[in-house]
């Protein structure tokens, strides 16, 4: 297995003037500055160019985001992203069990939610070869070819922090959520 090269957290004072106004804006806004965002900035552009891309306009809601945020995270084994999001689904609703479950790719209280998160663990272990059964419940549903296309781009966006965490081993600032 590789090493993993472990990445410091700057301060504030540490990263360019552009980084710092993004800090800012996280403190106001999220209350502080995650370690994982907080490591890109060792990039005088990385920490923009990522929120511009992850905060864009989607089709899904909070909830189904969680979904994909937390099935993905599971197969790429980030435990940075697993236990933020797990964070995150609980402030959006889930409960600790549906989380665990999520991560499985499931979710056998919906048949919406149900439906995406099989999707999306699938995307994120065949790399877009999805057995087109999965394709066809995630229309059943009640999806559409948007979502379809919201999907990658939402898996792609959580595979960037994933891979960068299992890179860098960024300390993990949120509650860490239970292995599976």
């Amino acid at each position: 297995m590789a090493t993993i090269t472990k990445l410091s957290v700057p301060t504030r004072e540490e990263v360019s003037p552009q980084n710092q106004a993004i800090f800012d804006k996280l403190q106001a806004g999220v209350g502080f500055v995650p370690n994982i965002y907080a490591a890109m900035a060792h990039s005088k552009n990385a920490l923009g160019n990522y929120l511009t891309f992850s905060n864009g306009a989607t089709s899904f809601s909070k909830k189904e985001k969680e979904v994909i945020d937390l099935a993905v995270s599971e197969v790429n084994g980030c435990r940075y992203c697993q236990s933020a999001h797990t964070a995150i689904a609980k402030m959006n609703g889930f409960s600790e069990e549906q989380i665990l479950e999520l991560r499985t790719g499931r979710a056998s209280w919906d048949n919406k939610q149900d439906a995406l998160a099989k999707i999306a663990r699938s995307l994120a272990e065949t790399r877009g070869r999805v057995n087109p059964e999965l394709v066809e419940a995630f229309y059943s549903v009640g999806y559409n070819k948007e979502n379809l296309v919201d999907l990658v781009i939402a898996a792609g966006i959580i595979s960037i922090t994933n891979t960068f965490h299992n890179l860098t081993d960024v300390e993990i600032d949120f509650p860490l959520a239970p292995a599976l």
